[in-house]
């Protein structure tokens, strides 16, 4: 029997008090999954889930006689979020798959903790912990499979691929977290064999797995590996043929330059330098305003590289520039950026149409054309404060009426 070491969050006070209000009187809860399986590894624990054969109806009950706020945020597939010493903890009530299609599943609520850890996904993801004892539940070795660094689906491959697709691409971010050597060769075969059932996933939901499989300290040899399986002919058909040579450039400027990763910059790198097509992937994938403009604007400034790293931040945003750079640059040069630009705000023009008018200029159009001409040297000179500025309008003047 595997018993987990007394680590910090099973003594936190919050969750103290929603194991007694729910083991009162004959009732169970138990921690299960991704903090079972982080505590084994010696990893830090950041979200605690919780398991109960009590109906959401009754959890809701017990917590708030406990004075312990609740908010139904999953009521219809029996979860709650319980807030406890300012603590958040999702509790679900143990549920068995009535029906599935790919995408979602029809539940039923169940009293038995087997049946539950076996509409898991993965053998890693179905350890059950006892909040008190910290005796851990293993019915399907996951425990073996943690320490081997096997990532290996629940029962049959195919049919829990079958009941959620989106298992295609969570495979491959669990192999890429706690993997070790090659695949496993079952669920390696089924996902392969699944991968034209990700076009019936939303869009949304394949973008936040790819996002999150981006985010991984290193997703090469992952998404090596996917490319390989035929993986993005069905999300990104768009990946470009040297996507591997650019997110190696990537990742070395990114660690060179202390820079922490960010998923969209180096979704940039698996793209061609097209911001049209940039646009239409963002699209697709229901990415925000804000996250299609900056993709799209990575991609139409990739070939920037001749302009100074500030008047190129000035022109095109710190954002947009400081990506660009980490994309295109090698490690020497993109340093040199990230450090220019650490702690520099983009100016403002120090002088306005009003300085200009001041100056002699009768307001109209001239004034619009010395201003504009004022701001394109400024920028050259590296943006000099406002004296300089001034003495450039009345260079402009004079040029204008020469």
């Amino acid at each position: 029997m595997i018993t987990l070491p007394g680590t910090g969050w099973r003594t936190a006070a919050g969750l103290r008090r929603i194991v007694a209000s729910l083991r009162a009187d004959g009732g169970d809860v138990r921690v299960v999954g991704g903090a079972v399986r982080d505590t084994l590894l010696g990893l830090p624990v950041t979200d605690i889930d919780l398991a109960t054969p009590l109906l959401p109806q009754e959890v809701t009950q017990r917590l708030e006689a406990a004075d312990i706020k609740v908010i139904p945020t999953g009521i219809a597939h029996g979860t709650v979020t319980a807030i406890a010493s300012g603590e958040h903890y999702e509790i679900t009530t143990l549920r068995r798959d009535v029906e599935t299609d790919g995408r979602r599943a029809t539940i039923a609520f169940a009293g038995d903790w087997r049946e539950d850890a076996a509409r898991r996904d993965f053998t890693i993801n179905a350890l059950y912990c006892d909040p008190d004892s910290g005796r851990v539940d293993d019915w399907f070795g996951g425990i073996a499979d943690l320490e081997a660094g096997c990532i290996r689906f629940i029962g049959d491959a195919v049919t829990r691929i079958a009941e959620d697709h989106l298992r295609i691409l969570r495979f491959y971010r669990f192999a890429a977290r706690f993997g070790r050597g090659d695949l496993e060769p079952v669920s390696h075969a089924a996902v392969i064999a699944a991968r034209q059932s990700l076009k019936s996933l939303s869009r949304e939901r394949v973008a936040d797995e790819l996002l999150k499989i981006l985010s991984l300290a290193d997703p090469r040899p992952i998404v090596a590996q996917m490319a390989s399986d035929g993986i993005f002919e069905v999300i990104l058909p768009e990946l470009a043929p040297d996507f591997a040579a650019a997110l190696d450039r990537l990742l070395a400027n990114e660690a060179a330059s202390g820079v922490a990763p960010a998923p969209l910059r180096r979704l940039s790198a698996l793209l061609p330098a097209d911001a049209a097509m940039a646009d239409q992937v963002a699209s697709r994938l229901r990415f925000s305003t804000r996250q299609r403009k900056h993709l799209a604007a990575l991609a139409a400034h990739r070939g920037t590289t001749e302009m100074p790293v500030r008047q190129f931040a000035y022109a095109v945003g710190l954002e947009t520039a400081r990506d660009v750079r980490l994309l295109v640059g090698d490690t020497a040069s993109a340093s040199t950026a990230i450090r220019t630009l650490e702690n520099w705000a983009v100016p403002v023009l120090p002088v306005k149409g009003r300085d200009v008018i001041m100056h002699g200029v009768s307001a109209g159009p001239d004034v619009a054309r010395i201003l504009k001409s004022v701001e394109k040297a400024w920028v050259e000179e590296d943006f000099p404060d406002r004296p300089r500025a001034l003495e450039l309008v009345d260079q402009m003047i004079g040029r204008s009426s020469d």
